[in-house]
């Protein structure tokens, strides 16, 4: 055992929230699993105060500073992509990238968009979406899927992503606008706390494009999810201008930059 994996610690769920809290949108997702008990988290301290974590699992998520000594551990798990904060992700990716596959791909620079205030309203039907659109909203995740990650779901492991995008539906982390038989606006929650939402799997049908409607459901979608948490984030791809657009025309604003690693 190394010098580095001896400083490792299997933090509180007290110290971790204490972490999350002070940067709720970049931790987001760290600040959820550990509410939730979901996958392992380890992480380093000083004085009792944690200065880095990071979440292992299929989703390898570094926060914080000296991201380097979780290398042992990231090279011993089977990582589907490492993802976070570009300081924390580009630190762990030098210190372990000769131990891990070639990545397929790589994206630095990712913008992170934050909400606080209401935005005028779309005047939308957007809604929790229920069980009866399911076979409605499992096609445009799926498209969604392969947009960005490259791989159908549906051609990988078609079950087990109808079972995930079920579960969402069923917890309430999932919206829809349906007009004139099209999706006009979808969306879905990647991480829940108390103190954010992160949305993914934003979605209009291509036919119903460029008429303003993912703005719209954006719109009354950050207004309904500010009635319970105090702000809305989410990250891009940088190659997405059209995106970008319409988050900045709603009212977010850049807060951080993101880096995925993509296996």
């Amino acid at each position: 055992m190394t010098a580095m994996t001896e400083r490792l610690i299997q933090p509180s769920l007290e110290q971790t929230l204490r972490f999350c809290a002070e940067d709720p949108v970049e931790r987001v997702y760290l600040d959820e699993v550990a509410r939730r008990g979901l996958g392992s988290l380890v992480g380093t301290a000083e004085d009792g105060r944690l200065t880095a974590l990071c979440h292992l699992g299929a989703n390898l998520v570094p926060s914080g500073q000296g991201c380097g000594v979780f290398a042992e551990h990231a090279a011993a798990t089977r990582v589907k992509m490492v993802i976070g904060t570009q300081p924390a992700v580009s630190e762990l990716w030098e210190a372990v990238k000769n131990r891990m596959p070639r990545p397929r791909d790589d994206r630095p620079g990712q913008p992170v968009f934050a909400i606080s205030e209401p935005p005028e309203p779309g005047e939308t039907g957007i809604r929790p979406a229920t069980r009866n659109d399911l076979d409605r909203i499992l096609p445009a995740s799926a498209a969604t899927h392969e947009g960005e990650l490259g791989v159908d779901p549906l051609a990988a492991d078609a079950e087990g992503f109808r079972r995930r995008t079920l579960k969402q539906i069923d917890e309430g982390r999932s919206w829809i606008w349906l007009e004139d038989d099209a999706i006009r606006f979808k969306a879905e929650a990647s991480a829940w706390t108390p103190s954010a939402v992160q949305l993914q799997q934003v979605w209009v049908d291509p036919e119903a494009r460029g008429h303003g409607y993912a703005q719209r459901g954006l719109r009354d979608l950050v207004r309904l999810l500010l009635e319970s948490v105090p702000r809305v984030c989410l990250f891009v791809r940088v190659d997405n201008p059209a995106a970008i657009r319409v988050y900045e025309a709603v009212g977010m604003t850049r807060v951080g930059t993101y880096r995925s690693i993509i296996f």
